[in-house]
């Protein structure tokens, strides 16, 4: 689904910020990466979404050569992703169910399809009854379940998500845990970008560190628990 050859990234002279990533990434996967600040995460995610283009080597995402998508199609590329951020990045005009609507009016959606769709995710994310409620008068871990209902309402192929325990506590962080996990045994894959070793080392799944622009660690289940 995701394979990136020989990909590089420079913004300048010097160090690149991602130097000969080799990668693959099956449909289905639950992936963790992580790495200091300055590793090139942000740079990884970035050219997965095609907001930054590589210096060198091809990304190939959902059999598409991303060299190959135009400029005037990337918005219908990026439709293969949900992103979810840390900062949740709510409407806070706007209650729950029209957070929510409103990524599906973005792509067109008919608000007949809207009036069945949103009520689905919304029950997906344990949220089913607080579809009026405004992000105000929600906890941290409920607010970021509306952004997962967000991410996930035009059914993507890939869930991404970009630290998003870093603002929950405990509890909350592993609710959401939780809840990616579910999202991907129905199919979805999954990209964890991650500081929290905690949660990486207790979930045992596939795990990517980069380190300076380099992939120094690949590990997965097994290898994880015979080590």
């Amino acid at each position: 689904m995701i394979t990136l050859e020989h990909v590089s990234k420079s913004y300048s002279a010097g160090i690149p910020a991602l130097n000969d990533i080799c990668l693959n990434i099956d449909e289905g996967e639950f992936v963790f990466i992580v790495g200091d600040s300055g590793s090139g995460k942000s740079t990884l995610i970035r050219l997965l979404m095609k907001e930054l283009k590589p210096t060198e080597g091809t990304i190939i995402i959902n059999k598409q050569d991303l060299k190959k998508v135009r400029h005037r199609h990337i918005p219908k590329f990026r439709r293969n992703f949900g992103v979810v951020f840390q900062d949740f990045r709510l409407l806070k005009d706007r209650n729950v169910y029209d957070n929510v609507a409103f990524a599906q009016k973005v792509v067109g959606e008919s608000n007949r399809n809207i009036r069945k769709r949103v009520p689905q995710v919304l029950s997906m994310v344990g949220l089913a009854a607080k579809y009026k409620s405004y992000p105000k008068q929600l906890s941290g871990g409920e607010q970021q379940r509306v952004a997962i209902a967000r991410a996930l309402v035009n059914e993507p192929k890939i869930l991404l998500a970009d630290e998003p325990t870093g603002n929950l506590d405990s509890n909350n962080a592993w609710e959401i845990m939780k809840l990616l996990e579910e999202i991907n045994e129905r199919g979805t894959t999954v990209i964890v970008v991650t500081h929290n070793m905690e949660i990486v080392k207790t979930m045992k799944k596939r795990v990517i560190t980069i380190q300076k622009g380099v992939i120094v660690n690949d590990s997965c289940e097994d290898e994880q628990d015979e080590n």
